[in-house]
């Protein structure tokens, strides 16, 4: 499980279950707008990790962010993070 904190949304949290081949088996947003992070959440599991990011990325709500632009970069983290434990 993989944990990143949000930043500028209403959800403080997304919590992501990515299995070895990079397929997102679960996402859970800690709070925020409980049927849109429940819609998002639905929508992409089963999908890549790279079609999720740019799929959601850039995507506003708030000025600057929004839960999917968060999802997504909460992904590039957990793909940074995954690639400097492989080196």
């Amino acid at each position: 499980m993989f944990a990143y904190k949000t930043r500028g949304t209403c959800s403080q949290e997304i919590l992501l279950d990515i299995d070895s081949d990079d397929v997102i088996r679960g996402v859970q947003f800690i709070g925020g707008c409980r049927g849109n992070t429940q819609g998002i959440a639905r929508l992409v599991q089963g999908m890549k990790v790279d079609e999720v990011i740019a799929r959601c990325k850039g995507i506003l709500c708030q000025p600057t962010t929004s839960c999917p632009d968060q999802l997504a970069r909460a992904l590039e983290q957990y793909k940074a993070q995954k690639e400097q434990t492989a080196q």
